[in-house]
């Protein structure tokens, strides 16, 4: 488990930032023992699996000790907060990956940042991203994030399109301007059949993956698993997970 509230107190001065970029490393390296050993009981080569360090909650100043530590890839589920933060840490060589459920009203922005929108559930928001992307003159990789949790031409609860609806989002991303089609991307679902199931959810993702790349072959990222059941995800074949608080530790209670 990661060690104690997290964040440093504003002003702490030299001694507490080096403390927390101590507290950041020894989380760094028993998330990676974890990863290791998931990689090494399911007979994987270490390097298929990428860390993305999810930062939402934290300061820019935690992001900054990340990269510091070697930390490359990061995420953010919110905008007003993530926003600020890219460009706060924008000299850091990091790519943002945006999680959270994305509002058309928040494309704009987003797309000045994020490397790769992992939370791609419908069309409207393809074309909303297209543009903007383009405006920007960027390339944004898209992840569709699939819904386990629900039934045929619905929405999840935390966002994501059915897995019937993966095939037509995946033709518009791909044909879509400014857009780069990477792969799908789950949350394990709080009800349904897989609730309580998450190898089960993981490798049924692996399934929709399967049946992607068959059409798109360049789409081969798997993002699954988060602090509490990453090594379910490397056992089903996931190639990047989603960690937070077994990184930053626990997070305080939002408003």
């Amino acid at each position: 488990m990661a060690r104690g509230d997290p964040r440093p107190a504003a002003g702490g001065g030299r001694a507490v930032t080096e403390d927390r970029k101590t507290q950041l490393a020894e989380n760094l390296a028993r998330v990676e023992e974890r990863i290791s050993a998931a990689c090494a009981r399911a007979g994987r080569p270490r390097d298929e699996v990428t860390l993305i360090v999810v930062t939402k909650t934290y300061p820019a100043s935690d992001v900054r000790l990340l990269a510091e530590l070697g930390v490359r890839q990061v995420a953010e589920n919110r905008d007003q907060e993530a926003a600020p933060k890219a460009a706060e840490c924008a000299d850091v060589p990091l790519t943002w990956h945006f999680v959270g459920q994305l509002q058309t009203n928040k494309v704009r922005s987003v797309a000045g940042y994020a490397g790769i929108v992992q939370s791609i559930d419908r069309t409207r928001l393809v074309t909303a991203l297209s543009k903007e992307a383009v405006r920007a003159g960027r390339e944004l990789g898209c992840l569709i994030q699939v819904a386990l949790d629900a039934e045929s031409g619905e929405r999840g609860e935390r966002g994501g399109v059915a897995p019937d609806g993966v095939e037509a989002l995946a033709e518009a991303v791909a044909g879509a301007q400014g857009l780069r089609l990477d792969g799908v991307m789950t949350v394990a679902p709080l009800a349904g059949p897989y609730a309580g199931r998450e190898l089960a959810a993981f490798e049924r993702l692996m399934e929709i993956s399967s049946d992607l790349r068959a059409a798109h072959p360049a789409a081969t990222m798997v993002s699954a698993g988060m602090s509490a059941d990453l090594e379910e995800a490397v056992a089903a074949g996931a190639t990047h997970v989603r960690v937070g608080t077994a990184v930053l530790g626990v997070r305080p209670r939002l408003r």
